[in-house]
């Protein structure tokens, strides 16, 4: 199974020739061409999310519980069909009223959420919970407790669970010990195949070269073995499908 995650960069007239109009297509053909069965996109507007939902042949997104509202960025799970059921789906505000549409809390900049289904695959006897989310990028505080609400709601459920998204902090950071430390389940996948001397950058300026930290994760736990990582640096000509670098990997069980 192929994983993915991918922060689009909203759509930003202070891009330029890089702002979202200009790449849009590019984003689509890296997606087809690295064919996740699952992929969590963050930073998503309406307007992308539509684009994608009617350009990704073969695609489904998990939208069928949300109140959809122009003004936010989504972090929003597309799925392979056929292969998945959707056994179940819903998201959450990441603030101290959680139901409060927009809610915020903690000093964050915007509202935050995690988004989840709870999925059957054809080849798999369990189901499992797939998550994305977008932790913020100001406020310490509200990204600790987003990733302390995320561990509250999930690992009680004693489901396999597969978390992505932007998490706007490094590994070995507080939120990465709060997701991973004693008592999680979770693993990072990136770690499995690297230790931890062998890091790597999920960010850039559209230009491709590497800056600031492995932001962008995958989190998983057994039976979930992963068997590839991959920071994928596709690009066309030098032009990049956005400010982060994609982050992929294959898993088996």
């Amino acid at each position: 199974m192929r994983l993915m995650t991918f922060n689009l960069r909203f759509p930003n007239p202070v891009d330029g020739h890089n702002e979202w109009q200009h790449r849009k297509e590019l984003v689509v053909e890296i997606i087809l061409a690295h064919q996740p069965d699952l992929l969590g996109t963050q930073e998503g507007t309406v307007p992308q999310l539509d684009y994608l939902t009617g350009h990704l042949s073969g695609y489904l997104p998990l939208t069928a519980h949300r109140q959809v509202d122009v003004t936010c960025q989504y972090p929003t799970i597309f799925y392979r069909t056929p292969g998945f059921k959707v056994k179940e789906s819903g998201e959450f505000w990441l603030s101290e009223t959680p139901t409060v549409h927009r809610s915020l809390s903690w000093g964050s900049a915007f509202p935050r959420m995690v988004t989840y289904g709870r999925f059957a695959a054809a080849d798999r006897e369990e189901d499992f919970y797939f998550l994305n989310t977008h932790l913020d990028h100001i406020s310490p505080e509200a990204r600790l407790n987003g990733a302390r609400m995320i561990r509250e709601h999930f690992f009680p459920l004693n489901q396999p669970l597969i978390l992505v998204g932007d998490f706007n902090e490094p590994p070995d950071s507080p939120v990465y010990d709060q997701l991973l430390g004693a008592g999680s389940p979770l693993r990072d996948s990136w770690r499995v195949l690297h230790p931890p001397g062998e890091e790597a950058t999920t960010q850039h300026s559209f230009d491709g070269r590497p800056r600031g930290s492995r932001i962008d994760w995958i989190l998983l736990t057994p039976p979930f073995r992963v068997v590839n990582a991959l920071i994928v640096t596709d690009n066309q000509e030098g032009r990049y499908p956005s400010d982060h670098f994609p982050y992929a990997v294959e898993v088996e069980d």
